[in-house]
């Protein structure tokens, strides 16, 4: 193997001791670099399995949570380490669009943490009919009132996209409050807001005429679903127009002909259970709604 190396040292026509020290100088390289590659080789063999250990181990874990829980949310409200403590009392599950998390009626105690997802909360009407009460997203609780006063659920609680969420006992719930009072504050101001949110409907429906409560809650739900799209603020909730109505507190007729006029007017665009937001500023003008609110 060292006719190749020493026959090229040859050819050069160098002194001859310099060409000893060079064959010497390669002789030196190719011994250091065998070791450096059995090192290495023994290496890789050992730390495959480890390495192949923690990539496995990793793979398994569950997403990481995301860091911003969207505005007004329960989880939002709480410091990191009491958003952990929460996280893990209950049982993770998975459902597709269209399951139900709460059936309204059924006598059950245990709330549901949503994690990820878009769920809408509805109730039965005495003439058949289902009202939209509201819109719950990842960091949201429900089931909460049942679960404090062990009354029968209020509301129906249905996935409108794929949903991650977990169930939490009553008694592990109750455990937590008490060991974390400050949870137990933000708890009851959720609660207000929510109370405040449902009166300030209330006042809407008597107050105002469809059109304006129509413009109305397009632009709240723009400012909590809403996407900005390059056609404008797509809301990122799929609902049908009867229940547009229900939380309009209008007919379904009524809301129909208000959304022909805002076609017409160019300030919204509506597609199967889709709206866009054309003119931001022109429709909150229309609701009286305070845009820098």
């Amino acid at each position: 193997m060292w006719n190749a190396p020493i026959d090229l040292l040859l050819s050069l026509g160098l002194d001859l001791h310099l060409t000893l020290g060079l064959l010497v100088a390669y002789l030196i390289g190719v011994a250091l670099l065998r070791r450096v590659w059995h090192y290495a080789a023994s290496r890789l063999r050992c730390g495959r399995g480890e390495w192949l250990s923690r990539a496995g181990a990793w793979m398994r874990r569950e997403p990481p949570q995301t860091s911003k829980w969207p505005y007004g949310t329960f989880m939002q409200r709480l410091d990191p380490s009491v958003r952990a403590t929460l996280l893990g009392l209950g049982v993770r599950r998975q459902v597709p669009a269209g399951q139900m998390l709460i059936l309204e009626g059924q006598l059950q105690s245990h709330l549901v943490l949503i994690e990820e997802g878009l769920t809408k909360v509805t109730a039965a009407l005495p003439d058949g009919r289902t009202a939209l009460l509201s819109l719950r997203v990842g960091g949201d609780l429900v089931g909460e009132m049942s679960a404090l006063n062990d009354q029968p659920r209020s509301a129906t609680v249905t996935a409108c996209s794929p949903a991650r969420y977990s169930v939490i006992t009553s008694d592990r719930f109750r455990v937590f409050l008490r060991g974390h009072p400050d949870a137990a504050l933000e708890l009851a101001a959720m609660v207000s807001d929510r109370l405040r949110w449902s009166n300030r409907r209330r006042i809407d429906f008597s107050s105002y005429p469809v059109k304006i409560r129509v413009a109305r809650v397009i632009a709240e739900l723009s400012r909590t679903h809403g996407r900005q799209a390059p056609d404008g603020v797509v809301i990122d909730v799929r609902l049908t127009q009867p229940e547009l109505a229900s939380i309009c507190g209008a007919s379904e007729t009524s809301v129909q002909k208000v959304l022909r006029e805002l076609r017409t007017d160019g300030l919204v665009d509506t597609d199967y259970r889709r709206v866009t937001v054309r003119d931001m500023t022109r429709l909150q003008q229309l609701g009286q709604v305070d845009s820098t609110g």
